[in-house]
């Protein structure tokens, strides 16, 4: 992976924000909880199976 040198905080904060996008809404994760689902996804789901459980 190259490094990329930022001349000002918000080109930064630009990559940075459009990595997390795509991490938590279009990369598919692997594990336990995710299985093969978003993080976002699995927060949802998580959501809903709680709301279920605890509020009725």
């Amino acid at each position: 992976m190259g490094r990329t040198m930022f001349g000002a905080s918000y080109a930064l904060q630009k990559d940075l924000d459009e990595w997390l996008d795509y991490y938590n809404n279009q990369c598919n994760h692997q594990g336990k909880m995710c299985c093969d689902r978003t993080p976002m996804a699995t927060l949802q789901d998580g959501k809903v199976i709680w709301k279920e459980k605890f509020i009725g």
